[in-house]
């Protein structure tokens, strides 16, 4: 490692240094520079700041933030947008299938910019759930010295004595729809479910990928546990545009850090919070861009040894908020570490390794029940379960917290698209004992492997949480709660045996020995194939086109670099 001035130029220089780049020079003096700052470090700000979603509504006064404090360090700041989608607007109609494709698009863009404009550092700031896992895949392409930055939490919303979320008001329609509740009352829960910016509250994707990220050693500690709204966020990305001018000069980059023991921790703290499924492909996509060999046996060997322990929406009882009054994660960290299920040795962001920045880390406050005890977990083992069998040859991904049982044998619904099973769902036509198959939903398939918010939370309006199951080859929100399994692979737009599933088919999922089933014989189901055929793309024009024909399995993180191997 080197800490010379002009090592923390690296790239900044090649672009404003020397007569011939008079005429960079003047660009820039016409957006604000002074003559002293091209001796400065140039560190671009990432911001994924639109009036899109609450999520990322507040995130241009997150950005000013991270830019004061990378100036007062002595760098020279400068902010960029990218874009957001929101998930929680686009959930359940064509639009959700750009929702992943986002990520991509999130990546590229950052690349694009520091790449072209020759920052010698990055912070980068998200709020929705495919924001951060595409600051990080950026991050780790350019591995440039960075930090991540999330733009925190919303606080809950209210209803009578009820806290709502963005979840709540889905569920509410399955229950309008069950006639639980009237107009009068859905339109209440609608009106006060968000109050505000911020990520959705519960410990849904966006809380989950950011918690992940802080446990990778790529956010400063607390930057995942803090209202989207408050001093302590404004700070943590004061300290954040600061600290990259400390990694430029102490030569610390990403990929320092984003090491297979670093992504060992980030698994092991989502399962104890019992995150998303969707950190599965998002930590593969991030480690695919890293260069780390992750896959999803990795996620079974880690689940094996650590417990969920946290009592956290969907499947519990708190919001994230509720968790940012307790001290966040970092206690929870350091309760994993003692018991030896982190790897403390691991470089973050600090500068310091994961031991030495828990080593003063406080203990959760005594009578608190959000997070269980080691010796009292809500489960013992993961609640991520990697699924095989011959209906999920490459694996699949089930959410199991053990509320909603270990196992689940019913009769296949088969649904080529989520709003025919959404209209089945509501109109009473799935009942007790179903196992509703929503196909062709994949990545290449869909395209965009839409998740399935709206067809769950109707199962649950309407009552049938523990009487029916739900298998597709897309995704699943990390709000989604119920007897699930998502991301099947082969997906059946290449021909998986999901593409070969008939109404009445019998399906099991077994939890315990990791098995998803479909009660066929090999013959049968080889007969089957032999007379199936792929059906047209959806699309063949455009970014969806375009990310169907690069995107890789699921069971790989969806991500697009793998694609590119193909058309070479």
């Amino acid at each position: 490692m080197s800490d010379t001035k002009h090592s923390t130029r690296a790239f900044s220089s090649l672009v404003v240094d020397g007569m011939e780049r008079a005429p960079s020079r003047a660009m820039l003096h016409a957006v604000g520079f002074k003559d002293q700052d091209f001796t400065k470090p140039q560190i671009g700000i990432a911001s994924t700041w639109s009036m899109v979603t609450p999520c990322n509504m507040h995130i241009n006064q997150l950005a000013d933030a991270a830019a004061k404090g990378a100036d007062e360090k002595g760098g020279k700041a400068v902010v960029f947008n990218t874009i957001t989608i929101s998930d929680g607007i686009s959930m359940g109609t064509e639009g959700m299938k750009y929702s992943l494709v986002s990520r991509e698009v999130i990546a590229d863009s950052i690349e694009t910019v520091v790449g072209c404009q020759g920052f010698d550092g990055l912070v980068a700031i998200g709020g929705c759930d495919k924001n951060m896992p595409g600051c990080l895949i950026g991050i780790a392409r350019l591995n440039r010295p960075a930090i991540f930055v999330y733009g925190g939490t919303i606080l809950s919303g209210c209803h009578g004595d009820k806290k709502l979320d963005i979840v709540s008001v889905f569920e509410a329609v399955g229950a309008r729809a069950n006639h639980q509740i009237d107009d009068q009352e859905l339109k209440a829960i609608e009106s006060l479910a968000i109050p505000g910016p911020g990520s959705c509250g519960g410990m849904y994707t966006a809380n989950t990928m950011a918690s992940a990220i802080e446990a990778l050693g790529m956010s400063l500690p607390g930057s995942s546990a803090q209202a989207a709204i408050s001093a302590d966020k404004q700070q943590d990305c004061i300290a954040a545009g600061a600290q990259v001018l400390t990694l430029l000069e102490q030569g610390i980059r990403p990929l320092d850090i984003m090491t297979l023991k670093a992504f060992e921790n980030a698994i092991t703290v989502v399962i104890a919070l019992g995150g998303s499924t969707n950190a599965v492909l998002h930590l593969l996509a991030m480690a695919d861009a890293a260069g780390v060999t992750l896959c999803l046996e990795d996620f079974s060997r880690i689940g094996k040894k650590v417990p969920m322990l946290a009592d956290l929406k969907p499947s519990g009882h708190y919001a994230m908020a509720e968790l940012v009054e307790i001290g966040g994660i970092q206690p929870l960290m350091k309760m994993l570490l003692d018991a030896g299920l982190l790897h403390g040795d691991c470089l973050t962001v600090t500068g310091k390794t994961l031991a030495e920045n828990l080593a003063d880390a406080p203990s959760y406050p005594e009578g608190q029940e959000m997070i269980r005890p080691m010796s009292q977990p809500i489960k013992k083992d993961s609640h991520l379960v990697i699924l095989k069998g011959n209906l999920a040859e490459e694996g699949a991904v089930a959410k199991i917290t053990g509320k909603e049982g270990l196992r689940f044998t019913g009769k296949a619904r088969v649904f080529d698209c989520e709003e025919l099973a959404l209209k089945a769902i509501l109109d009473g036509t799935i009942i007790k004992g179903d196992v509703i198959v929503i196909r062709y939903e994949g990545p290449k398939g869909g395209p965009g492997m839409r998740e399935m918010l709206s067809p769950t939370s109707a199962v649950m309006g309407k009552g049938l949480a523990k009487d029916v199951a739900l298998i597709t080859d897309g995704r699943f929100s990390g709000g989604t709660h119920g007897f699930v399994v998502g991301h099947i692979t082969p997906e059946a737009y290449v021909g998986g045996t999901l593409a070969l599933v008939f109404d009445g088919d019998e399906i099991t999922i077994d939890a315990e020995s990791a098995a998803l089933t479909l009660h066929l014989s090999d013959a049968e189901i080889a007969e089957r194939r032999l007379k199936w055929q792929r059906p047209s793309p959806r699309y063949t024009r455009g970014v969806l086109a375009k990310y169907a024909r690069l995107v890789s399995s699921a069971s790989e993180g969806a991500v697009t670099d793998k694609g590119l191997e193909n058309l070479i």
